[in-house]
């Protein structure tokens, strides 16, 4: 028992469970999944799809920590990438055309990948802090999506495009298929090939992993490359769920909940360490809680300070030294003789 509350993903898998229960209690049918025209509906599928862009920032966001480091660009970069594809595409004599919408999703994609090589060139090669690096493109980002909008909200009309946030593939959101198969691809690079080895060693030691001829600069410039590509989708994600391309609404904030995320996954960010399932299931928690809100009535104004609460408790619950002050002190009031 004492290992499995250990287990850095119990208190997490714990906290999910609570937040689906109380739905249970306060939304009647929050676990009835209904095929609608061959499409699955219902609050569950509601949670897979909208966490799908926060799991695949969040992605990013674990590789880049694992090294130590952290990218606040992501939202600005979302935006971008948002921006570029609904000019493109709204210039297209044919929107619907499958080809062209596909080489506009290959460009945005493109785009970002620049702006991670820049943050990883800030970082890793000019030696800039991290934080430092990535605050710049986090606020120049936002008027890089300025300049490309124009300042306005690009409306689109693109079947094609509408497909990637909004689409159904076998009565499945594609979305969610999008970012299973994001989560899939780096599992696979990071558990089945030793770059999740290399990584760890970057985040514990870049010095000492340096002098193992480990080349820790290649592989910062390639986490925070990553990161931006994750970024770039989920923001065509975003994009396309809504049909338009918004600059101050696309990813705002979403850095500091895909950080929250790896935290609550149970990733230290001092880095090291990390954990792809951790960071998924704490964006799914986080979207949860969204969710739970509404369905609990809680009101708007106080919605923020809900989420707070459960994200205390959460913390609290684990960490191994306020487990041993609470409990240690209870067991041992209990084990005093009388």
């Amino acid at each position: 028992m004492t290992n499995l509350l250990r287990h850095r993903l119990f208190w997490p898998i714990a906290v999910l469970v609570v937040l689906l229960a109380s739905n249970l209690v306060f939304s009647n049918n929050f676990f009835t999944i209904t095929l609608q025209d061959g499409h699955l509906y219902g609050s569950l599928i509601d949670i897979l799809r909208r966490s799908a862009p926060l799991v695949l920032v969040a992605l990013g966001m674990t590789l880049v920590i694992s090294t130590g480091g952290i990218d606040l660009s992501v939202g600005s970069v979302m935006a971008i990438s948002g921006a570029l594809a609904c000019l493109l595409i709204g210039d297209l004599s044919n929107p619907d055309a499958v080809g062209p919408v596909l080489l506009v999703v290959g460009l945005a994609i493109a785009l970002c990948l620049v702006f991670g090589l820049w943050n990883g060139f800030l970082v890793a090669v000019l030696g800039i802090q991290p934080i430092i690096a990535t605050l710049i493109l986090m606020v120049a980002g936002r008027g890089v999506a300025q300049l490309i909008t124009d300042g306005q909200i690009l409306n689109v009309r693109s079947e094609p495009y509408r497909v990637i946030g909004a689409g159904y593939f076998l009565a499945v959101p594609v979305s969610f298929l999008i970012a299973a198969a994001a989560v899939a691809l780096t599992v696979a690079l990071t558990r089945r090939t030793a770059l999740g080895l290399l990584l760890e060693s970057v985040g514990g030691s870049p010095t000492a992993s340096r002098l193992a001829g480990i080349r820790a600069r290649r592989i910062t410039i390639m986490v925070y490359v990553f990161a931006a590509a994750f970024a770039g989708v989920a923001g065509l994600i975003y994009s396309s769920d809504v049909s338009s391309a918004d600059s101050n609404a696309a990813g705002n904030l979403i850095e500091l909940n895909a950080i929250l995320a790896v935290v609550l996954g149970g990733t230290a960010l001092t880095g090291g360490r990390f954990s792809i399932a951790g960071s998924v299931l704490g964006a799914v928690i986080i979207t949860t809680l969204d969710i739970t809100a509404v369905s609990v009535g809680v009101p708007v104004e106080t919605t923020l300070l809900f989420k707070a609460i459960v994200v205390i408790i959460l913390c609290l619950a684990q960490s191994a030294t306020f487990r041993a002050k609470v409990f240690g002190r209870f067991s041992a009031k209990r084990t005093v003789p009388a």
